[in-house]
Formats: structure tokens, C-alpha cells, sequence
């Protein structure tokens, strides 16, 4: 642990120059005493570094010098490809890996390039999940993850939508996705290869068993079939509907001029459609199916009541 954080110590001098004792604490999360006790360790190691005393002070390594230690661990390897996403990374508990490999990458770049990478990263931020709705709780995300990169079967006890609502079900993970904020495991179980959020993962319990994803088995090209698929399901009907101008606009339909419009539109069930319509309040009309139709007219008559007086 003390030999990780002194290298870092070493890259963050190397990438940023003089830093103050306070600063490196702040980095590394130890105390300033801490800090202390490892440039004095450096330094009787040969590091050239040494500190300005005063308001401006700090350390800072000798002009010129440049440390080798810019391998990359396997760790650090596999969180540097997390990179676009430090919050996931450190959901999967690369953080710490990602951050020493970032300065590592910074400390074997030329200047120029070294300046436009930081650059980069003052000036764009990718934030993958939605507005809407607090994150989700994914306690046994690094569990998952760990089965995943191991190739370990595991049994999980899940959550689910229909009856019964709570299952167990051994499973071989193959793969994990990062969906708007939202985690995916793709695992292949009884049923052959499905996709479990997780979290709705309950409970997860790793067996010594090992396994084999399928010859040819592509995650990405998996996905984007449950993709399609989820899609192709997802609009089975079709609703008959007269949208006024602004009704049109806001479901992307190119309305008449200053006229009300009529448009099939697809939907994914009636209770999803009643609530999406109702969004449209007197800018929609919905003319069939007749079942939607009339749950529409029962929720306005069961309104107007409700809103009486």
C-alpha cells in the first residue's frame, strides 16, 4: 500500500510540478504528517526532490527528471479502458486503479500531448445517467463484477416483475452493461442467456464452478440484439388519435396548419398509453382502441369529480 502511494506521489510531482504538502494529502487522502514521511522516504530512496519553504513553497521534483515507473498494473490496465467513465469505474472498484493510471499515461506522454489530454478533461465531462430519478442501489455490483472477470458461476437471488416476485437461479455471467445509468448483467442460466438488472440482485452467492462463454459469444453484439428485440416488443398496438397543433408537435407529428390532425400512433400497452396520453391533457383525442378510449374518459369523469367545487 505505502509503495503504490509513493509512486503516485511520484507521477503527481512529475505531472503537476510543485505541489504543497497540504495538496498531496488532499490527493492521496492521508494525513500531512503522512506526506511528510514519504518525500523523506523518497528522497533517501535518490528521488532529486526537494521543498520551498513559505507562503509559495512546496515540492517539486529537480528540472529535467523523469521517472520510469509509467507501467501500467493489470488493474490499472483494465480501468484505464473505464476512463470515459470514472463514476463507473469506481462502481466496479477500479477508482484508486483509474486515477494511478491516468497519471501514469500523463507521466508517459510528451508535454504537448501531455497539455492536450488535460485540456480535454477541463473541458468535457460525459454524465451517463438520466435526469430523472435517484441512481440506483447496486450493493453487489462488485461481486457481479468479480464473477464476470473470473468466469465464476454464481447463484443469485433476484427480484423480478412477475409472479413469483423473488427467484434463485444459478447462473454463468458473461458480461456487464452500462445502459443510462442503469447496470445490466448478461448470464446465461436456465432459461439460456437473459439480462438481470442488477439492482435487483438481492442476494449473489459465488461457487467455485468455472465456465466458458460460448464460441463466437460477442457482448456487444448480444446486446444490441436484446436491443432490437426489446424494441420490436416494445410497440405492439396502435392507437387512432387527433392531436392538435401542439398535441402534434410534441409527439414529433407534422400537424396541419392551425388544424387538428389525425395520426396513428404506436403503443407499447393500454395502461402505458393511458398515462402517456394523459400527459397530453386537451391536445389529444384518442379515437381507438375503444378500451383506451374509455379508460381515458373514465380517469377525466373520476377528475372532474374529484375536482368539483
Amino acid at each position: 500500500m505505502r509503495a503504490s502511494r509513493l509512486v503516485t506521489l511520484l507521477l503527481l510531482l512529475q505531472n503537476r510540478g510543485r505541489m504543497t504538502a497540504r495538496q498531496l494529502a488532499e490527493e492521496l487522502e492521508v494525513s500531512v504528517r503522512t506526506v511528510y514521511r514519504d518525500v523523506e522516504a523518497l528522497a533517501a530512496a535518490g528521488i532529486p526532490l526537494y521543498g520551498d519553504a513559505g507562503h509559495a513553497g512546496g515540492y517539486r521534483l529537480v528540472d529535467g527528471y523523469r521517472t520510469r515507473l509509467t507501467g501500467l498494473t493489470a488493474v490499472e490496465a483494465q480501468a484505464a479502458f473505464l476512463a470515459a467513465l470514472p463514476g463507473a469505474a469506481a462502481e466496479l472498484g477500479f477508482g484508486e486503479a483509474l486515477a494511478t493510471a491516468r497519471l501514469k499515461l500523463r507521466a508517459a506522454l510528451p508535454a504537448e500531448l501531455r497539455e492536450h489530454s488535460e485540456r480535454i478533461q477541463e473541458r468535457f465531462l460525459l454524465d451517463a445517467p438520466g435526469w430523472y430519478g435517484d441512481a440506483d442501489q447496486t450493493p453487489h455490483l462488485a461481486a457481479v463484477a468479480a464473477a464476470v472477470w473470473a468466469r465464476r458461476a454464481v447463484v443469485l437471488r433476484y427480484r423480478r416483475w412477475r409472479a413469483p416476485e423473488e427467484i434463485e437461479r444459478r447462473v454463468e455471467p458473461y458480461g456487464l452493461v452500462l445502459k443510462a445509468g442503469r447496470w445490466y448483467l448478461v448470464a446465461c442460466g436456465p432459461s439460456g442467456i437473459r439480462t438481470y438488472r442488477v439492482d435487483q440482485i438481492l442476494e449473489i452467492r459465488s461457487l467455485e464452478e468455472g465456465f466458458a462463454a460460448p464460441d463466437g459469444f460477442d457482448l456487444a453484439g448480444h446486446w444490441n440484439s436484446h436491443l432490437a428485440d426489446f424494441r420490436a416488443r416494445l410497440h405492439t398496438g396502435e392507437a387512432l388519435v387527433r392531436l392538435s397543433p401542439e398535441g402534434a408537435r410534441r409527439l414529433g407529428v407534422t400537424p396541419a396548419d392551425g388544424e387538428w390532425t389525425e395520426a396513428r400512433v404506436p403503443i407499447e400497452s393500454i395502461d402505458h398509453a393511458h398515462g402517456e396520453f394523459l400527459r397530453l391533457g386537451t391536445d389529444v383525442e384518442v379515437m381507438a382502441p375503444a378500451e383506451l378510449r374509455e379508460r381515458l374518459a373514465e380517469t377525466v369523469r373520476t377528475l372532474a369529480t374529484r375536482y368539483e367545487g
